[in-house]
């Protein structure tokens, strides 16, 4: 990932879409009794991504990933993870999801929970999950229900590692923890990836820190996927024009403003661009923080989805299935 400094935007220049997708969705939709939760969602996140799932409360996130996991089922539209459906064993055995809750049993033991954990998952890794309890010093023999709430997140988190998963899914997964553990478990987080070419979607409001650990991105507001794509190419898709001090907005055709900016005492303007930058004036790109508060703000802005997250026409899934089916 580049360094928030660095700005290789000359235009809009997205890289064509490569590689397998962990999960694809089509016109989905989820309704409940007061409305709408998603509607309308398409998006692919190709395999071996750090994803980082932003909205507000209420946005959808944690829908997106009941659907995903099979706890809900969608009201319009489909969903696969590699390419299998939600709930199917090929799906089950490559899919480990952490939910805000991590439900442990309380009457376990630490050294019990891993073995249950063990026992349930065919491509177990113990010394991965025994690694991350000591790291804690969290006691095997000590029960779940004794431990402190950032000792049962560490606990949950070794379960969800052991399992040694193609898609690991974390819903707010360190909100409990403080900033040394967080950052600890973050860093052991960005290194299973790497090393094994897990794809990680979670969802998180700690803005500053997704910058750290995400190279690719999923913004959902008001129900609707606002940002898609991987995280260099969004930056560098936008760009913060400076205005001098009160002067009014520049010309910014043919860009599209985004949001009137101030970052660091001076005053400016986001915009998404629309063609190679021309003017002579300063001009540097938003960090990520920058841009998902801007697109979080402005719920009129136009919605981008990179070539990278786009999917095909439903049809085409439907004939891929159709030749799978035949194949097998």
């Amino acid at each position: 990932m580049d360094h928030p400094g660095t700005h290789r935007g000359n235009g809009t220049g997205f890289a064509p879409p490569v590689g397998e997708s962990a999960i694809e969705a089509h016109g989905l939709g989820k309704q409940y009794r007061r409305g709408w939760a998603l509607r309308d969602v398409s998006f692919r996140l190709p395999a071996g991504r750090v994803c980082g799932l932003v909205g507000p409360n209420g946005a959808g996130k944690s829908t997106l990933m009941g659907l995903a996991t099979n706890m809900i089922r969608p009201t319009t539209g489909s969903l696969r993870v590699f390419g299998a459906a939600p709930g199917s064993t090929e799906s089950v055995l490559r899919t480990a999801f952490l939910t805000q809750e991590k439900p442990l049993f309380r009457r376990f033991t630490v050294a019990e929970t891993l073995r249950l954990g063990r026992e349930l998952n065919p491509q177990w890794d113990q010394e991965v999950a025994e690694g991350i309890v000591h790291a804690g010093r969290v006691p095997l023999k000590a029960r779940i229900g004794t431990l402190s709430g950032g000792q049962r997140t560490r606990v949950a988190f070794a379960l969800a590692f052991g399992k040694r998963p193609d898609l690991l899914i974390l819903d707010e997964p360190m909100s409990d923890l403080d900033p040394l553990v967080r950052r600890e478990l973050m860093a052991t987080l960005t290194a299973e990836a790497a090393e094994h070419g897990t794809t990680v979607l979670v969802s998180s409001h700690m803005l500053a820190e997704l910058e750290y650990i995400c190279d690719y991105l999923l913004v959902v507001a008001n129900g609707g996927l606002r940002l898609a794509g991987e995280v260099n190419e969004l930056r560098a898709a936008h760009a913060l024009l400076d205005i001098p001090g009160g002067g009014s907005l520049p010309a910014v055709a043919p860009h599209t403003v985004i949001e009137p900016h101030r970052g660091e005492g001076r005053p400016g303007v986001l915009v998404r661009l629309g063609a190679p930058i021309t003017s002579g004036g300063p001009v540097t790109p938003p960090t990520l923080e920058e841009l998902l508060l801007a697109y979080l703000r402005s719920p009129d802005a136009p919605s981008l989805i990179a070539p990278s997250a786009r999917v095909g026409d439903i049809h085409d899934i439907i004939a891929r299935d159709r030749q799978k089916a035949v194949t097998v």
